[in-house]
């Protein structure tokens, strides 16, 4: 029995990142040596064991064969004389395939180690085209790497792109296909991750509504890179430099889906297109299972982004009524988070990057003032159910009324 450490641990040593979690294949060995030592099974499809005392994985060297579509269409071959260059030639990217003995000895049968110095995202062999993830890997990798000036070779986007053509990706799985998606958007170049699925044609299959942003113009004066994909790119950016969540960053993502649907004889001006692209966002949050506050923080946010960049000029009802919407007095948090997509928009525009905007303070001291209206004085008067709903709200109005007043007075 040998033991390798293989894969992302290998790599991201090689780079000088730090190592998270460390993968581990075991050459010449049978499921019942394995157990005997004490190691646990993980599930029954794969040939994988927890370590006794760390719970790390210890996979047995192992082939496999495309049997089916998909991402689960395989069929896998674990034996004591499957070799360790066996078992790394079946893995995405050269830099993936890489493995070292316990002596910290490099075995890099196919290159890797050279595609790292290269700065390359390259596929091992023509079995890359067999695994549909692999288009969401390989731009997932793209973007965590795009700040080392890494980039995907030109054959293996030439293999996305049949990939794309193939009708595979419409077999991955709602859960698999967020999963990538999820961890791609956090990573420091999200927009390259929605770049690289667009160079490919994989955007085109998995998320039209985006992919159908590209090439649609908006009004120079207010967005000076004028192309709706582009902007959508910078937002995505500036969320990745502020810092921002899951939540804020599927906002962004998905904020200008009505103009998508704007007809060609009303460009560059988008009239309408929150509610043009609610029904499109909600589709989209189905198609991938969407986690609920991911899904509820889109809606909200391309329903009301524009309310966020007119927020001086909003009515005090207006005020009110975006406050109900939000239920900003149980979930304030949630409108925090669209405040913070709402500069992210506006920021993610070509010369606006450094800009302050102003209407987030502006709006989150409206929500201060709205909030700071105490019940207590209604109840004392005996109020209660619907007449206390309704002494509530008005308070709350005389409350962003004063609000609107004094900024504008200051």
């Amino acid at each position: 029995m040998q033991i390798y450490k293989v894969g992302g641990a290998v790599r991201d040593r090689l780079l000088g990142r730090p190592v998270a979690d460390i993968d581990w294949v075991v050459v010449g060995a049978t499921g019942d040596e394995m157990l005997a030592r004490g190691f646990r099974p993980v599930g029954a499809d794969f040939p994988v064991f927890l370590h006794p005392q760390t719970g790390e994985e210890y996979a047995l060297a192992r082939t496999e064969r495309k049997s089916g579509k998909g991402y689960g269409g395989f069929t896998f071959y674990a034996s004591p004389d499957v070799s360790l260059e066996d078992d790394l030639i079946r893995r995405d990217l050269t830099i993936n395939a890489m493995a070292e003995d316990d002596h910290g000895r490099l075995i890099d049968p196919y290159g890797g180690q050279r595609d790292l110095e290269s700065r390359l995202l390259r596929h091992v062999s023509p079995a890359f085209a067999e695994d549909p993830l692999r288009v969401l890997r390989v731009a997932r990798f793209a973007a965590r790497y795009a700040p080392l000036s890494f980039r995907v070779a030109d054959e293996t986007l030439e293999l996305m792109r049949e990939l794309s053509g193939s009708g595979e990706l419409e077999a991955l799985t709602a859960e698999r296909s967020w999963k990538e998606i999820a961890r791609a958007l956090m990573e420091p170049r999200p927009d390259v991750f929605i770049q690289v699925l667009r160079d490919c044609g994989a955007l085109a299959v998995l998320i039209p509504e985006v992919d159908a942003l590209f090439g649609v113009p908006q009004p120079a004066a207010h967005h000076p890179e004028v192309d709706t994909g582009v902007h959508i790119l910078h937002v995505l950016r500036q969320c990745a430099e502020h810092d921002q969540p899951l939540t804020v960053r599927w906002a962004c993502l998905m904020h200008d889906l009505g103009k998508g649907r704007t007809p060609r004889e009303e460009w560059p001006k988008h009239h309408g297109h929150e509610q043009l692209g609610l029904r499109l966002i909600g589709a989209v949050n189905a198609r991938f299972k969407v986690p609920r506050d991911c899904q509820e923080l889109a809606l909200l946010t391309g329903e009301y982004h524009s309310h966020g960049h007119r927020a001086l000029e909003l009515r005090p009802r207006t005020l009110a009524d975006l406050f109900q919407a939000f239920d900003l007095y149980r979930r304030p948090q949630r409108f925090e988070e669209f405040l913070a997509a709402c500069e992210m928009d506006s920021r993610g525009r070509h010369g606006f990057e450094q800009r302050d905007y102003p209407q987030a303070a502006y709006l989150r001291g409206a929500a201060q003032a709205a909030r700071a209206v105490s019940v207590q004085p209604l109840l004392e008067r005996g109020l209660k159910g619907a007449e206390l709903g309704e002494a509530l709200k008005h308070e709350r109005l005389q409350a962003l009324k004063a609000y609107k007043e004094g900024f504008a007075k200051a």
